[in-house]
């Protein structure tokens, strides 16, 4: 996690489940071999179906901030509509550019 744990963060009572949740998929990404698939996956869908009815706001952006692995899930669920709404924009346009770089040097036949 980054600074703030997600549940020692002040959030409104309709983000504490979320929160919990949080807490919990970072200790399992820390330590992936701790929680069979089956778990992991479980709780991943409970943290989706969390975040699907989080009020978007100031108190759900501090928990993201502090919960890195729900942030990505959250991104990855907002995608279709925001694309990658949490990723900083120059990191991605430079992504992009790089991929863009390495791909026509792949197409450029090398002398010799």
């Amino acid at each position: 996690m980054t600074s703030a744990d997600p549940t020692t963060l002040r959030l409104p009572a309709s983000l504490h489940a979320l929160a919990a949740m949080a807490g919990l998929l970072e200790r399992l990404e820390r330590t992936p071999r701790q929680a069979s698939a089956d778990q992991y996956r479980a709780v991943v869908q409970q943290v989706q179906q969390l975040l699907a009815a989080a009020e978007p706001g100031a108190a759900l952006d501090a928990l993201l901030q502090a919960a890195p692995a729900t942030a990505e899930l959250y991104e990855n669920l907002q995608y279709t509509h925001a694309g990658l709404c949490r990723s900083p924009l120059e990191a991605a346009l430079n992504a992009e550019l790089a991929a863009s770089a390495a791909l026509a040097a792949l197409r450029t036949p090398k002398a010799g």
